[in-house]
């Protein structure tokens, strides 16, 4: 079955700003997250006057602007106020029905659900500080619909396609449908949110691309199979946070769902880390090989594991500190170049291989902000 959000509701009157449980935040860790997206803005953004990072992606840009503004909310700072309006997806929302979403995500299912993303939280951003949010939350709104389309039963009984090309389901799309169905229902209370989010994970639970380790492959095989293909950390957190705004969504009984999560939250630390600390595959002190892409993996884990401990009880979140606070020492005093770049080896100092890029930088600040908010200070 195929569920559609109607276009037809009134959006705005829907918009409030999004709101989670207030936690302090370490005002020391926020700093470091300032100075180093600081680094980020003034190194690789709008150089060209497109809104966009030099040499970054649809995705990883939208991922950039999510982060940005995470942060402003957390530190309650003002530093990149106007960054949603000088954005690429931020012009586009703002143009309103002028702007042809379809042609702009090209048919990419899991690049829309970023930008959904980042669309919200430029909205809480803009709510938070009395301004209106709207154009973002209705921009949103048009691209679920899109997506919610994708959804399709013929092939593997359920789950989205990658791509409008309808070739291939895999973990990081359902995994975002997940995550942004279930926030949705929080956001907007309405029913076709939750029933979205539960077919969701109904389907992601049996598909199989969890493993035995407790760790999502890449997706499936053409015969619905687990491919083997790579445990990517940013799979581990993207479900983890679709687990707890599912467990919000439905009342916070369901304490099934965070144990969850946290089989697979627990696999990576126990699976996907040296020494401590957070490393993809490619990660390599002498020579990585990791792409733009995979540059920004390890810091979307982090955000997300932030967005399911903002969703968990105080006694899980615990269980994180000193692993959180593992990561952010790691990204200053291995990741962080002279210039103030961070790089996509954290695990040990760069001998020549750490890559230094947008999605690199972008990366780091998240796991700054995650450990400001979830870390020891």
């Amino acid at each position: 079955m195929r569920s559609v959000v109607a276009l037809t509701l009134a959006l705005s009157a829907l918009a409030a700003p999004h709101v989670i449980e207030k936690r302090a935040q370490c005002a020391a860790t926020l700093q470091i997250a300032i100075d180093r997206a600081n680094s980020l803005q003034s190194h690789y953004f709008n150089k060209n006057g497109t809104g966009q990072y030099q040499d970054g992606s649809l995705w990883t840009d939208a991922n950039a602007f999510e982060d940005l503004h995470n942060l402003m909310l957390g530190a309650n700072n003002d530093a990149w106020s106007t960054l949603a309006e000088t954005s690429f997806i931020g012009r586009k929302a703002l143009a309103g029905s002028a702007t042809d979403w379809n042609g702009v995500l090209a048919g990419s299912n899991d690049d829309a659900q970023w930008i959904i993303l980042s669309l919200w939280k430029m909205a809480d951003y803009k709510y938070a500080r009395g301004k209106d949010g709207s154009p973002y939350v209705n921009a949103a709104r048009t691209i679920y619909n899109i997506i919610a389309q994708e959804w399709d039963t013929s092939v593997c009984g359920g789950g989205m396609w990658w791509s409008k090309a309808h070739t291939y389901k895999n973990a990081i799309t359902n995994q975002l449908f997940l995550y942004v169905s279930a926030e949705g229902y929080i956001r907007f209370r309405e029913q076709v949110f939750l029933d979205n989010a539960n077919k969701e994970w109904a389907w992601l639970s049996a598909s199989g691309m969890r493993n035995s380790d407790g760790l999502w492959n890449d997706g499936l095989t053409s015969d619905c199979k687990n491919n083997g293909q790579t445990t990517w950390t940013y799979n581990q957190g993207v479900i983890a946070s679709g687990l707890g705004a599912l467990f919000a969504a439905r009342g916070s009984t369901d304490t099934s769902l965070l144990d969850q999560a946290e089989i697979t939250l627990n696999a990576t630390i126990s699976r996907l880390t040296v020494n401590g600390i957070l490393k993809e595959g490619c990660d390599d002190a002498k020579s990585s090989g990791c792409n733009h892409d995979q540059q920004i993996f390890k810091g979307i884990w982090m955000k997300h594991l932030q967005f399911y401990l903002d969703r968990a009880s105080a006694d899980r979140a615990a269980r994180f500190k000193s692993f959180i606070g593992a990561q952010s020492s790691a990204i200053i005093h291995y990741g962080t170049n002279a210039n103030g770049d961070i790089g996509n080896v954290w695990y040990a100092p760069s001998q020549g291989g750490s890559i230094f890029s947008p999605e690199s930088s972008t990366s780091g600040v998240a796991g700054q902000v995650a450990a400001a908010k979830y870390g020891p200070c």
